[in-house]
């Protein structure tokens, strides 16, 4: 059944435009009109301009144009139909086609009303229970006011198989669909989350879509003596994406566009704090990796994106993919460097004024990066400069741009105390061929863990460890971009044990390897993995994998050892299949660029 125009009229009429775009994109009031960066194209100067008046929109850098109605299809790739639907619903408008629409549509109206009175459930249960009390006497001891939980919407889960599902009556539907419950094996309706402190997750649009439960620190073990993850999260529902949201963004945005800058933290209490801390420009990844959707959002609102994660976790980022991002969406990115072993929560709760230091005094991630080398450089004798030296142009050849690697190149060099002309070299070499055997001098051969292993191949190397029959034939050595990371999951493969492979490794002289396993074989495992966290880290890894390949191929047609036509096509076929990894055709696009790095590996053989 067909929309009416006076229908469509009064979705347009009800839906501020200004309000709606600053949901994606951040604006700014310049005269009668507001301006920001084009959400359709990157670009660095304001070149995005809205009338609020008339509903309409146009840049004068790309020449997209529309209203309300185009925006939201452009933005969420729907057709006509969908957009007025999605607006309508953000109005309160309803439709006379709704008994005609679509039931995927209904389903999502029911999850999110059914998510949002379970979120004002849980947090009616922490203020007024009295089996929340030592939830509220956690939250004070961490320095969190029953201001600031009503403020966040903190709640509490009780300690009670089902009281969620029976308060509110959720059918098994709802349960699964909102990832709130589910119908156990007595088929009975369980609730999935209990004895958890409870941290609503909203999108942008501040609507309540997912929920995130936290175990409190005296919590007794189970009977069983099963210990529990610290965290539990909603999985991937029809109105939760996890790779698409940002905890904190809908109450973080206007302190983002203010400042031109977005605070990026590893959890809800580091964003809490951040906000307590006077920084309420905050936001957290819902327990998983950053990635390209998060920037894709990201750069909408800010181009200053400052990590304060923990000093190992933030030495861990994917530096490949962190300068692909930088550049892909014209970013940059900083690293607050916190003092050992705090993190953002811990360090507001203590002394604020450092935190809000450490994110002011944010330094680039490259030279992050490279401190964290140089910081630790043996200077007293010169094979302990040799091998920082080492490993920091190892770090270095990681950064696309020559101007940037041989700026940082000179500060490597005054540190180590060593002749610049003969470090120059060594960066070409590496950037060339990232693979190649480290030019140090002639001692027995150390550990290679010099610098932070790429965290795609940490989160690989875990999952076959602790999950193996999941992710079983997912992950191939090919994959594995880091060497010692590689030779792990080569060990791992041969069906030994762990002890065994560290064993092997240890003969072989491999004691950096081993130590790394060894750590990932008692770590704490305090997450779970859904099928698509698996497909994300899988993508991870191709597109480290693949780019590195891409280099190859770039660099054998400078040396003409492949023919411009071949090599052209190649790289062309091979990003297409990259951009396809995360689309519907993401499947047949892993199986494409697994078979094509085979192919790669076996040549290069």
């Amino acid at each position: 059944m067909a929309i009416s125009e006076a229908e469509i009229a009064q979705v347009r009429s009800a839906t501020d435009i200004v309000a709606l775009i600053t949901e994606y994109v951040a604006l700014k009031k310049v005269g009668r009109r507001w301006q920001g960066l084009c959400p359709f194209h990157a670009e660095k100067s304001p070149s995005f301009s809205v009338n609020a008046e008339e509903g309409r929109y146009y840049c004068f850098g790309c020449r997209v144009s529309g209203d309300q109605i185009t925006f939201i299809r452009e933005m969420q790739h729907l057709d006509f139909v969908e957009a007025v639907r999605v607006l309508a619903d953000r109005a309160g408008i309803v439709l006379h086609e709704d008994d005609a629409a679509g039931p995927a549509r209904k389903d999502r109206q029911e999850f999110l009303a059914a998510m949002n009175k379970a979120v004002e459930w849980y947090h009616d249960r922490l203020l007024n229970s009295p089996d929340a009390r030592r939830a509220r006497d956690y939250l004070r001891s961490r320095g969190i006011s029953g201001e600031v939980a009503r403020q966040f919407h903190l709640g509490w889960a009780p300690d009670e198989w089902d009281a969620l599902a029976k308060s509110l009556d959720l059918s098994p539907k709802v349960l699964e669909g909102t990832g709130l419950g589910f119908v156990n094996k007595r088929d009975r309706r369980q609730d999935a989350l209990r004895a958890r402190l409870i941290f609503p997750i909203f999108d942008s649009a501040n609507k309540a879509i997912a929920v995130g439960g936290r175990i409190l620190p005296d919590a007794p073990e189970d009977p069983d003596g099963y210990r529990q993850a610290k965290y539990k999260n909603s999985p991937e529902t029809p109105i939760y994406s996890k790779r698409r949201t940002l905890y904190g963004l809908n109450w973080a945005k206007d302190d983002i566009i203010k400042s031109g800058e977005i605070i990026v933290c590893e959890g809800y209490t580091d964003v809490i704090a951040c906000f307590q801390a006077g920084l309420p420009r905050a936001v957290a990844t819902c327990g998983t990796a950053l990635g390209e959707e998060h920037f894709r959002i990201m750069r909408n609102f800010a181009k200053r994106i400052v990590l304060a994660y923990d000093a190992d976790s933030a030495g861990q980022s994917a530096a490949a993919s962190v300068y692909q991002w930088e550049r892909q969406h014209e970013v940059d990115v900083f690293v607050a460097k916190l003092p050992k072993g705090s993190d953002p929560a811990e360090l507001a709760h203590r002394e604020p004024a450092a935190l809000a230091s450490a994110i002011s005094s944010a330094v680039p991630f490259l030279q992050f990066r490279l401190d964290r080398v140089l910081d630790a450089a043996n200077l007293t004798t010169a094979e302990g400069r040799a091998r920082n030296a080492e490993a920091a142009l190892r770090v270095l050849a990681e950064h696309p741009s020559d101007l940037v690697r041989d700026q940082y190149l000179l500060k490597v060099a005054d540190a180590l105390r060593l002749d610049l002309a003969t470090l120059r070299p060594r960066v070409s070499e590496l950037v060339g061929n990232p693979q190649a055997k480290a030019v140090v001098v002639d001692r027995p051969r150390q550990p290679r863990v010099s610098e932070p292993l790429p965290r795609p191949g940490l989160e690989a190397l875990r999952l076959s460890l602790h999950f193996p029959h999941d992710v079983k034939d997912r992950f191939i050595a090919e994959y594995f971009v880091n060497e010692v990371q590689r030779e792990i999951f080569l060990g791992l493969s041969t069906g030994q044990s762990v002890s065994e492979v560290v064993d092997h490794l240890r003969r072989q002289g491999e004691d950096g390897a081993a130590d790394v396993l060894s750590e990932l074989s008692v770590d704490e495992f305090d997450r779970e993995y859904t099928v698509d966290d698996v497909t994300a880290v899988v993508a991870q890894m191709l597109r480290s994998a693949v780019t590195a390949q891409l280099r190859d191929v770039e660099r054998e047609l400078r040396n003409s050892e492949m023919t411009p036509d071949v090599a052209i096509a190649t790289i062309r076929d091979v990003k297409e299949r990259l951009e396809m990894l995360d689309g519907p055709q993401g499947s047949v696009a892993e199986a494409d660029l697994r078979a094509w790095l085979l192919a790669r590996w076996a040549n290069r053989a």
